[in-house]
């Protein structure tokens, strides 16, 4: 600083006692005397009085603090969970090299695959409507045929009923037992779950040839 004080001190009298040309304000000098000042304060501001007496300043102290924090917490690892693993940029960054770097062999096999499944859709799909048509066609001939069979059985039901009317109206003393006999079925039977039924079939027979005579 002494060297700024000689720019700060009044100059010396002339031998005639008038004031030599330093007596003027010296330009220089005032600004050297200003920038004094403004160092003089920054030296006192709190934040670099960590370097007088070694102490933090206490606006100062909470940063550091955080900062210690920080630093134990990636010491002892308790990283972020942000840091495990890459951002979504990273990942598409890492899946496009990946597409880059992969061999001319696995993508013409990727694309063969992906040829081969949509020809099996396609044609599982073309079976299906296959099937479906075929089974609507099986469907009507049966409901065709059911229909038939139920005419012919109706047909065939009013038919024995009008020679059963019939012969019931021409009936003449002495052919009843054989109008029962046309009512019974004279096969025998293979079945051996069914009952021995040959004793009343030779009874029925017998009424039929010769029938009871009052």
């Amino acid at each position: 600083m002494a060297e700024f004080d000689l720019f700060g001190t009044p100059q010396p009298v002339a031998g005639n006692g008038a004031l030599g040309v330093g007596s003027e304000e010296d330009p220089a000098a005032a600004f050297l005397a200003q920038q004094e000042n403004e160092i003089a304060g920054i030296e006192n501001d709190e934040g670099y009085s960590i370097l007088e007496n070694g102490e933090l300043p206490v606006g100062m102290q909470g940063q550091d603090a955080l900062t210690a924090d920080a630093i134990d917490g990636v010491t002892n690892g308790d990283i972020y969970q942000e840091s495990n693993g890459p951002t979504d940029c990273y990942a598409a960054i890492s899946q496009a090299d990946r597409l880059q770097t992969e061999p001319e062999s696995i993508r013409k096999w990727r694309e063969e695959q992906r040829e081969r499944l949509e020809e099996l859709d396609a044609n599982s799909r073309k079976q299906e409507a296959e099937w479906k048509e075929k089974a609507i066609k099986e469907l009507e001939e049966w409901y065709a045929r059911q229909d038939e069979q139920l005419q012919k059985t109706k047909a065939n039901n009013r038919a024995a009923e009008e020679v059963f009317v019939n012969d019931v109206d021409d009936s003449s003393p002495g052919t009843e037992w054989e109008r029962v006999a046309r009512l019974c079925d004279f096969n025998p039977k293979s079945s051996k779950q069914a009952k021995d039924v040959s004793r009343m079939r030779s009874v029925l027979i017998s009424l039929k040839q010769a029938p009871l005579v009052r």
